[in-house]
């Protein structure tokens, strides 16, 4: 490992714990109905919007009533955005006359953007207008994160309370998430990232004509205040076809460093808000720090990959150790601005949250460093996740780790002093196996389809890696592609939406129930026999536990995609 990279690596780890405390501190604070600093300006307007829409914020639901509220937005909301794509061509701020979207892709763009995918079959800069992009895009990515970050706060209130049958009101929730955390940061981060060169404007495209003579159109556009939500939220979808690989989506190396931070900052304080409100601050450390060891493998693994770079490059005399004159390793498919060490960071960062945002390409890594990003999605993105997200995925796996450990000592599991049985296991495990029949489910559908085969530009392993990519990003929710594959099918747009459908209802009503049913619950005081669940031994067997559940869940399909790839271009039968 380079001096650099470790330098950076090790930045980036103190700039995180850095960010946790606060940002825990004003979720907290935000989701406990408190004061925080933006009361006095936001305050007045989050009455104004209680009054204009009908919500009493007093009035909590139960987890029947919360899960009713989120359906009914997110269908409302998915429906106005299919109905902007399809009409398009009639609406405002469309200076490139683009018409309408494809009925399939509609449905499928509406339910990536609603779900928090922001899976996109399509180029942006040649398929959207700025309407769409600021409307429909821009707005879903602020609205679907704040529905993560408010199913996260619910589900804490139903580990943490007692007795009780409520577990907060969901549009209050959403409103005050939005108001107080993503809108006051979004616009700081836009107001950076302007200054750091990336653009922000309604003007038509430019021509320009080359040093050679040719034309070329430069697209513009409001990027930066979508960019800013894109990265914060962990939504992931591009202004851009290029994505954060894009100089007017992230123009420098420290913009690109601001991003990867900003993708991970809300999930790590979730878990600071969680031990804080469950009052015992190493709960949450004890995931954070599942969380921190997941990541740091997995980021120390696909670095080493691509650095070692292809053995079959070597044979043909071509230098692949880092020097002062060259970054050696892998660089094919990695922007020169970037390297190998931020192009790493950035693909192990925007898989383990739900953010589909990229600046290299994934496919063009190395098997095992594209393995990476793939087995991140597979493992349910809990490592730090998604916004909100991560949190209630890692506590499935928190509720599986319990009851193993009670099967162990001979105790019945409990978790916060209260017990956890059989209904709360059956729920944890219909979210896991949800997501586990959706990407293996589909993706054997897919292999064996003749219609889907033909949108593979490559065969053999690497080709069933990126059929497998392409449903364990849509059922993880996290939107980023292998590349390679053409997606903009109507076999595709209809499954791959199907699959993020279920990969994000199918955890968030089994978790939300969860909640419900620990609300309901009276917490006991712990006894001598009880499995601490907030010290290093209860991390570490957290981390097995998701390892095992991952590996031997995926483990035969990894072996026939990008560990058989591996073997091949080590044995120097790949070209």
């Amino acid at each position: 490992m380079t001096t650099s990279a470790i330098i950076q690596f090790v930045a980036f780890l103190i700039v995180l714990v850095l960010i946790t405390k606060p940002m825990g501190i004003l979720l907290t604070r935000v989701f406990n109905s408190e004061r925080t600093f933006l009361t006095p300006m936001f305050g007045g307007l989050e009455r104004l919007i209680y009054r204009i829409c009908g919500i009493d914020p007093t009035k909590e639901m139960k987890w029947t009533g919360y899960s009713a509220a989120l359906l009914i937005f997110s269908a409302v909301s998915g429906l106005v955005l299919y109905g902007i794509l399809r009409l398009q061509q009639f609406l405002p701020w469309n200076p490139q006359h683009f018409g309408a979207v494809a009925p399939d892709l509609s449905f499928n763009t509406a339910m990536s953007f609603t779900t928090n995918t922001n899976w996109q079959a399509y180029s942006g800069e040649t398929t959207m207008s700025y309407f769409t992009q600021m409307a429909g895009l821009a707005f879903h990515n602020f609205a679907s994160a704040a529905m993560g970050i408010a199913i996260a706060a619910a589900v804490v209130r139903g580990f943490v309370r007692s007795s009780v049958q409520t577990l907060g009101n969901f549009w209050s929730d959403l409103v005050r998430v939005t108001l107080y955390v993503l809108l006051p940061i979004s616009v700081v981060v836009t107001i950076v990232f302007v200054a750091s060169g990336m653009i922000q404007n309604l003007a038509p495209y430019v021509t320009a004509t080359t040093l050679e003579g040719a034309k070329q159109v430069i697209a513009m556009g409001p990027v930066a205040s979508q960019e800013a939500i894109k990265i914060l939220g962990t939504n992931g979808g591009g202004f851009f076809n290029a994505n954060s690989a894009h100089p007017f989506e992230n123009p420098t190396a420290l913009t690109s460093f601001l991003q990867v931070i900003l993708i991970f900052s809300i999930g790590s304080g979730l878990t600071y808000m969680f031990g804080r409100m469950v009052k015992d601050q190493k709960q949450g450390w004890a995931i954070w720090g599942a969380m921190t060891f997941l990541f740091l493998a997995g980021l120390v693994t696909c670095y080493v990959a691509e650095q070692s770079g292809n053995p079959i490059m070597g044979k043909l005399g071509i230098e692949r150790t880092a020097t002062a004159m060259q970054p050696g390793g892998n660089m094919e498919g990695k922007e020169v601005r970037f390297g190998i060490t931020q192009s790493t960071l950035f693909a192990t960062v925007t898989t383990d949250a739900s953010c589909g945002a990229v600046n290299a390409m994934h496919e063009s890594f190395t098997p095992i460093g594209g393995m990476v990003p793939l087995f991140n999605i597979m493992l349910g993105e809990i490592i730090f996740g998604g916004v909100g997200s991560g949190l209630y995925g890692m506590l499935v796996f928190v509720l599986i780790a319990v009851f193993i450990a009670g099967l162990m000592v001979g105790r019945t599991p409990e978790y916060l002093g209260k017990k956890i049985e059989s209904k709360e296991v059956k729920l944890a495990m219909l979210a896991i196996l949800s997501l586990i029949f959706m990407i293996l489910g589909f993706s054997a559908w897919a292999v064996v389809n003749p219609v889907a085969l033909k949108s593979l530009a490559n065969n053999g392993p690497h080709g069933l890696t990126e059929m497998l990519y392409a449903y364990t990003s849509a059922t993880g929710n996290n939107g980023s592609a292998f590349a390679g594959l053409n997606a903009n099918t109507p076999f595709f747009n209809v499954t791959l939406a199907i699959a993020m459908l279920v990969g994000r209802f199918f955890v968030i009503i089994p978790m939300l129930a969860v909640a419900g049913s620990m609300a309901r619950k009276t917490a006991v005081p712990a006894s001598p026999g009880t499995f601490l669940t907030n010290t290093p031994l209860f991390s570490t067997l957290l981390v097995m536990v998701i390892l095992i559940v991952g590996g031997l869940t995926f483990f035969p399909a990894l072996s026939l995609g990008p560990i058989l790839e591996h073997l091949l271009m080590n044995a120097g039968k790949l070209f």
